[in-house]
């Protein structure tokens, strides 16, 4: 975990070696004051020796001028090397997402990646700098002052090595009960965010049927459970600061007790009694930074270990040795193919599907809700891998292709249609980023979009809010139809994309498709069947299977399915029109 995590140091290495290395030297400054003070007192201030009063004096007021310089310039690069750090961690986070497959995907929330790359990042950032400042001046504090504090007195020496033992022992303790607590934290963290993102996302469906009180309970149920697991913990991290003054007091009272009988038995100076509890301050004071930085790294591992599953994560979908960078045609087949997503075959949700389907030819796609229609497709572009058999585009298998060049050649329009914040000119060029303005209108005027986008005031160049939020749903389909017009592509896969339009911008959304790219495969999900009637083939999608495959005609005469959905939409339509009218 730190090996993968100390390579999102990279350029702040200098800044990270800097902030520990004036610390170090801050250190050597407030060892030495407490041996100038007890010089000053036994020698100056008993002697009556103003001249070396003054002396000793200029050189710890140096001595503290160059303990404040470190300290500032350690604080300094702690700061840079901290933010550094955090700054890339969630670069490689979201690079290493950007990556991922569909597969990958499924298996980290949205929400949970989100709380990762903040709040997690936040806590390992703060963990970070404690490391390099105080995790540094602790250790080397606590030598450097036990050192001294031996070379003054051995035997008052002896009472900190009776106090280490109990501390460590007790922060353990705290460690070894705390961690597992603040792992469920963060999970919880997880389902918080998912809650409110669930509730923001859909606030109009929560207001229509007037469901606040509900969310507002559910919210506080996630809330309560964050606020009892951080009880707990911050119960048990408490221990830590009443074990620290217990065990530092009792330590100066013996320091005190004893150090006293010496000075009464002439085996020590009041300069040496005063320069050992200021070593004892020190030593007490470096164990309470150490103790911080337990429970810094306490609230942190668990984070850390949630931004390195991230970073671990491979994608399930990459480039062979070898890709091939062409793809010749739209010519798609599908070979013996079985598909689950869980890579189990008792799980599947395409089974022997085989169908060969022409460069250029209009494929419709019919099936009940979950019958597997959108697993189909999404092998095409290698959204998600076949589990067994086969599938090509061009003739080529899919795995072969270089993946930039497989997915530029296949626009898919997905159910879920996405706008993202920007002007519609912005959204339509993710298709093409150097298209002109005129190839803008051509896609738009083919996907029926030129004459909404034409009455906005500002027309392209018209905001669109995040998610879409302010056109309406046919709107942003053929938006985002336009958008993958745009690609010029290979293949077209249009999953249910016009179910929010009209029939008669159905219709001729269909009919320019047909005659302004005849040389696309264009493959068409719908549940109307008059979004594909007029198809060159029909597939029927029955659990995951292909029970038909012809077209209307052929299906409407043989196939039973087809049948009960034709049945349904057309003579059941046309009879409700009858007796209402």
């Amino acid at each position: 975990m730190l090996k993968k995590l100390s390579e999102s140091i990279r350029q702040y290495k200098r800044d990270s070696l800097l902030a520990p290395m004036f610390m170090v030297l801050e250190v050597v400054m407030e060892v030495i004051i407490p041996l100038l003070m007890a010089s000053l007192i036994d020698l100056g201030v008993d002697a009556g020796n103003s001249a070396y009063i003054l002396k000793i004096g200029m050189v710890l007021i140096l001595s503290c001028g160059m303990s404040l310089l470190f300290g500032a310039l350690s604080g300094r690069h702690a700061a840079r090397a901290s933010a550094g750090f955090a700054k890339n961690l969630r670069k490689d986070m979201y690079y290493n997402v950007q990556k991922f497959s569909f597969s990958n995907i499924d298996k980290f929330s949205t929400a949970s990646i989100v709380t990762r790359l903040t709040t997690d990042v936040t806590n390992v950032q703060n963990a970070y700098q404690m490391i390099i400042r105080v995790a540094v001046r602790g250790p080397v504090m606590l030598i450097f002052a036990l050192f001294m504090s031996f070379r003054v007195s051995s035997k008052l020496a002896v009472i900190f090595l009776c106090a280490i033992p109990v501390l460590a022992i007790g922060l353990l303790l705290i460690i070894r009960y705390a961690h597992p607590i603040m792992e469920r934290v963060f999970k919880t963290y997880d389902h918080l965010n998912n809650v409110v993102q669930e509730n923001l996302h859909g606030i109009r469906v929560v207001k229509s049927f007037v469901r606040e009180d509900f969310e507002e309970e559910k919210f506080k149920k996630v809330s309560k459970s964050i606020y009892d697991d951080f009880v707990k913990a911050e119960k048990l991290i408490a221990i830590n600061a009443p074990l620290m003054q217990f065990t530092m007091y009792t330590c100066m009272v013996l320091i005190s007790w004893f150090g006293a009988r010496l000075i009464v038995g002439s085996s020590m100076t009041t300069g040496e009694l005063m320069s050992f509890i200021t070593y004892a301050m020190q030593i007490l004071m470096s164990l309470m930074m150490l103790s911080m930085v337990v429970v810094m790294i306490i609230i942190s591992r668990a984070s850390a270990e949630r931004i390195v599953e991230i970073l671990d994560e491979e994608e399930d979908i990459k480039n062979g040795d070898s890709p091939i960078m062409e793809v010749k045609n739209g010519d798609i087949s599908f070979k013996g193919v079985n598909f689950s997503y869980t890579k189990d075959m008792n799980k599947l949700c395409l089974m022997d599907v085989d169908i060969e389907i022409k460069s250029g030819e209009t494929i419709g796609i019919i099936g009940g809700t979950g019958s597997s229609k959108t697993s189909f497709v999404q092998l095409i572009p290698r959204l998600y891998d076949v589990t067994d058999g086969q599938v090509t585009v061009g003739g080529v298998d899919v795995r072969n292709y270089d993946l930039e060049t497989l997915r530029n050649e296949v626009a898919m329009v997905l159910q879920k249609n996405i706008l993202f914040s920007g002007t519609i000119k912005e959204n339509l060029r993710w298709g093409c980023e150097e298209a002109t303005d005129e190839e803008l209108i051509r896609v738009c005027k083919l996907a029926q979009a030129h004459d909404f986008v034409s009455a906005f005031n500002d027309g392209y160049d018209t905001h669109i809010e995040q998610g879409g939020s302010n056109v309406s749903g046919g709107q942003k389909q053929r938006l985002c139809i336009a958008r993958a017009l745009l690609k010029k592509p290979k293949i077209l896969i249009l999953d249910d994309s016009t179910s929010a339009v009209d029939t008669k911008t159905d219709a001729l959304i269909r009919k320019a498709l047909k005659e302004e790219i005849p040389n696309t495969t264009k493959i068409i999900i719908a549940q109307r069947i008059s979004s594909i009637e007029d198809a060159d083939k029909i597939i029927v999608l029955d659990e995951g299977r292909i029970v038909a495959v012809g077209n209307h005609e052929e299906l409407l005469a043989s196939n039973k399915i087809y049948q009960e959905v034709y049945n349904s939409q057309v003579k059941g339509g046309k009879k409700d029109y009858a007796e209402c009218c």
